[in-house]
């Protein structure tokens, strides 16, 4: 009897393992916090393009300027501001957004001579800023000034230079002269035209040599044509990064 007792018991002990085992194992799942969420997404949407891109020397990227600029009260070292108006692509994608900041500082300045000689202005960009704050270093130069009818581009180093003034000049002595002649044939018949034509040119040529010529004058929003003058690495998971995942 003793014997028999002792065999069950051993049996029931033997099985209690088995009865455990089937047991399902549950484990408690925790739902992710909105800004892990928004993290995995940015971090899915940046690996197909987590790759470098190299923009190459020589690259134009239209620009629009945030702030006026003239030859008369720039100077060198002042900042220059401006955005970027057209994407820049590669690839069919975008590799520099419209609304990318610009910066820059002006780097000569010639004023115009009372003479001879034209306003001359020459800027040099430096840094491109992107809209979520992601920054490059960059060496850009001006390339052109579209839509601009009072200067022109000067070799090959960027500098931006005023138009002639000749028909200017030409039309401030013809202002003076005519008056004056008019004066002088009043005062005395016929005779008297020929020395007050003379007399309105004199005052006029002076008027010419004494004063400057026309200053370069950008205003603000005016158009500049950037142009990289080497080859710049952009980070495409941090330029296109969404700036609200990074709060």
């Amino acid at each position: 009897m003793n014997g028999k007792v002792i065999l069950v018991a051993a049996l029931t002990v033997s099985s209690l393992p088995v009865f455990a085992q089937d047991q399902p194992q549950i484990t408690p799942r925790v739902a992710p916090t909105a800004r892990q969420s928004r993290v995995d997404q940015a971090s899915d949407s940046a690996a197909p393009s987590a790759a470098p891109v190299l923009v190459p020397s020589g690259t134009r990227i239209p620009l629009a300027l945030k702030q006026g600029i003239s030859t008369h009260s720039a100077r060198v070292g002042d900042p220059v501001y401006a955005q970027t108006v057209f994407p820049v692509t590669q690839n069919n994608s975008i590799v520099i957004p419209a609304g990318t900041f610009v910066q820059g500082t002006i780097r000569s300045i010639t004023r115009p001579g009372k003479v001879k000689g034209r306003a001359e202005l020459q800027m040099t960009f430096t840094s491109m800023i992107f809209p979520n704050g992601y920054t490059i270093v960059l060496p850009g130069a001006v390339e052109g000034v579209p839509g601009s009818n009072d200067t022109n581009m000067k070799g090959s180093e960027g500098t931006i230079q005023q138009s002639g003034s000749k028909a200017k000049d030409a039309q401030t002595i013809a202002t003076t002269t005519l008056p004056g002649a008019g004066i002088g044939a009043l005062a005395d018949g016929g005779k008297g035209a020929g020395i007050g034509a003379g007399v309105g040119g004199v005052v006029g040529l002076a008027t010419v040599l004494l004063t400057r010529g026309p200053d370069i004058q950008l205003g603000s929003g005016s158009s500049i044509e950037m142009t990289l003058e080497r080859t710049v690495e952009i980070d495409r998971s941090r330029a296109l990064r969404n700036a609200s995942t990074d709060q």
